[in-house]
């Protein structure tokens, strides 16, 4: 049994992985934290994270990018292992996880469903085939009209496996409407759509002379996410300090 805690309890995230959670028999919430205790969770809520004392084997963060700094300090503190599922963090706060990882275990991955790690995997194959044969890459994303940042933790995670397979000689560009001109070979157009109730749409677009290759992932729900975030707040329980992705996960599935 891995005991829980569950950082932004009361969001939209916090509140499906708690659903979630009282359906697997390997997992407990035993504690929440978030700035509104508006709910009655079935455990304890605090409002301020530091009050919180109560034993765990991991940390499940899914809020907001200003939390971040004091829930990696917390983790720190408490030695809890802690998956971090929240986007948007900006260039010093992903070099903070990476100081905090040498401290205690941290899981970050920019999504937490299976289908998107594995094609990060196959976007790496295909890259490594039709890059050099000419073909363009472009990843459109599309999500809800609530999300703040643009483009997707994901997309920018596609554009780095991409990248990676191809010894980082690609830029990204993110905005063509400022000049005008060709487009570059070594680059990686990224466009993001913002609207409605959409989940979440991630398609990498191969285009070559005459053929286009697409992959794309849908996600239906969210509940692929919160899914993704217990089997590694599973995965973490008993870890020593060290940075992990939800690769190490699947592959030791």
């Amino acid at each position: 049994m891995v005991k829980i805690i569950m950082h932004g309890c009361n969001g939209h995230m916090g509140q499906v992985i708690s659903g979630l959670v009282k359906e697997d028999e390997g997992a407990e919430i035993v504690a929440g934290i978030d700035v509104v205790d508006n709910r009655d969770n079935g455990y304890p809520v605090f409002t301020d994270m530091n009050e919180c004392e109560i034993e765990a084997d991991a940390i499940i963060d899914f809020s907001t990018a200003k939390a971040a700094d004091a829930i990696l300090d917390y983790s720190v503190r408490r030695q809890i292992p802690i998956v971090l599922c929240t986007t948007g963090l900006s260039e010093e706060q992903l070099q903070k996880v990476e100081e905090t990882a040498k401290k205690v275990a941290v899981l970050k991955s920019a999504n937490m469903s299976l289908g998107i790690n594995m094609l990060l995997k196959l976007l790496k194959e295909a890259a490594q085939l039709l890059a050099p044969a000419g073909f363009d890459m472009e990843i459109v994303e599309r999500h809800h009209k609530l999300k703040v940042d643009a483009p997707s933790g994901t997309a920018l995670a596609l554009a780095d496996s991409i990248n990676e397979a191809l010894d980082h000689v690609y830029e990204y560009k993110y905005d063509r409407s400022q000049e005008r001109k060709k487009r570059e070979k070594k680059e990686i157009g990224i466009s993001a759509v913002r609207g409605g109730t959409i989940v979440g749409d991630h398609e990498v677009i191969f285009a070559g002379a005459d053929e286009v290759i697409e992959f794309r992932h849908t996600a239906y729900s969210k509940a692929i996410f919160g899914k993704g975030a217990v089997q590694a707040a599973k995965f973490l329980k008993g870890k020593g300090p060290g940075r992990f992705e939800m690769s190490d996960v699947i592959n030791e599935a």
